[in-house]
This record gives structure tokens, sequence and C-alpha cells, in this order.
């Protein structure tokens, strides 16, 4: 009778504490963020993603022609008339869309287009300075550019230096478009991406690892963008 008492009373005690263990796991698991591994914007296009510290970004340049309220964006293939523009506008890189499009180096965009909180598909935005610091934080400014940079010489022009794109980020050489200069520039030689709070990019460079921002880019300027999602 003695034993049969014992167990009676430590059988519950086992079960409250695998009932209660069960609940904990199942709390915890509500709390983990998923993070789905492509999105989508408004054109179809679908673009992978990579978690890279605490941000989610896009592993492929832009390329909509749309911004995510479905308005279009005006297509601007004149060289006078994109140094002129006001307005928001985007181009392919030497007038070539079946190149850039399909190689998912993207459209360029002004800063206006940039700027505008509607470029980027719905809880996604444009990465403003401090989303590009943190980023460069993380992977450290003097050789962190070589893990953003998509490695090898298929895209990047030699020597591509230090490029072993371990964050996933698979930065591309889209170059821009120079409004000052009215052409095309510096494609597989630099990646330019717009912030969308400055008149600053962050830039890559097919001859150094660093990573580094460049503060007097004009609106009028064509480059690329690389949606983060919101915070």
């Amino acid at each position: 009778m003695s034993i049969t008492v014992k167990n009676t009373k430590v059988q519950p005690a086992k079960n409250l504490i695998l009932i209660s263990f069960g609940i904990l796991l199942f709390l915890l698991s509500g709390c983990e963020e998923t993070v789905e591994s492509s999105v989508a914007d408004i054109d179809g296009n679908v673009y992978d993603t990579v978690v890279i510290g605490s941000q989610v970004w896009m592993k492929e340049n832009l390329r909509t022609t749309r911004f995510n309220d479905g308005t279009k964006i005006p297509l601007v293939t004149s060289d006078t008339a994109w140094s002129n523009l006001r307005t928001p506008g985007y181009c392919w890189y030497g007038n070539n869309e079946a190149f850039f499009s399909l190689n998912h180096y993207g459209a360029l965009y002004n800063g206006y287009a940039a700027r505008s909180g509607k470029l980027c598909p719905a809880g996604w935005h444009v990465p403003d300075d401090d989303d590009w610091y943190e980023l460069s934080e993380y992977v450290g400014w003097d050789a962190g550019g070589g893990k953003l940079k998509e490695a090898g010489t298929l895209n990047w022009a030699s020597p591509n230096a230090n490029a072993t794109n371990e964050t996933g980020f698979t930065a591309l050489p889209g170059g821009f478009r120079n409004a000052y200069y009215e052409d095309c520039e510096r494609f597989r030689y630099r990646a330019c991406f717009w912030s969308s709070l400055s008149g600053q990019s962050f830039e890559l460079t097919h001859s150094d690892s660093n990573t580094s921002a460049r503060p007097s880019r004009s609106p009028n300027d064509g480059a690329s963008v690389r949606c983060i999602k919101d915070g």
C-alpha cells in the first residue's frame, strides 16, 4: 500500500512538469518571427531575401516600374530629360532593359523616386542612412564590402577585391546614371545604392573591399535600390 500511495503522489507531479514545459515551448515558438525567403513587388518580380544581423534585405536590386500603389514610374530614356527631371523617374543602364532586368542588376532610379516612400513593396522601404550604417557596422567598414559583394569576376570587373559574399547580400555593380555628364558610368565597376533620407548613396567598388557613403550625389543621378524590410 505504501508503494501505491507513493506512486500516486509522484505521477501527477511529473505530468504537471511535462504540461508546463509544453506550454512554455508553445509560447516561445509563438514569439519567433517568421522571415519569408522571398518577396514580390507590384509588377510580380520576385526577390530572394537574406537576414544580416537584425536586418532583412533583398538579395537583388529592385526592378519595379510602378510604385506600390500601382502608379507608373515615368521611364526616362533621354539624357537631357533625365538631367532636367524634378520628379520621380527610372531608367535602365544604357537603355538596355532586357539585359539589366533579366540579369538582376535592376533599374536605376533618381533620388525623387527613392524618397517617394512608395518604391519598395508594402512592408519594405528604401534604406535610410541609419540602415546603411547599421549594415556597415555589422560587416565592418574596412573590409565589410567584400562580405557584401558577389564573389568572382563574372559580373564584377577584376580584381573584385576580397569579395566573398559571406553575408549573402550579393551586391552587383549596376553603375549609375550621371546627371551632370548626361551619361551612364561604372557598370561592372561600382555598386551605388540610394539612401532615402539624404543625398547619400552607399557604394562598393571592384578595386577594394571597403564600404563607403558618398554624401554629394544629386537627386538627378540614377542609382540602384536595395530594399530592406520594415523593422
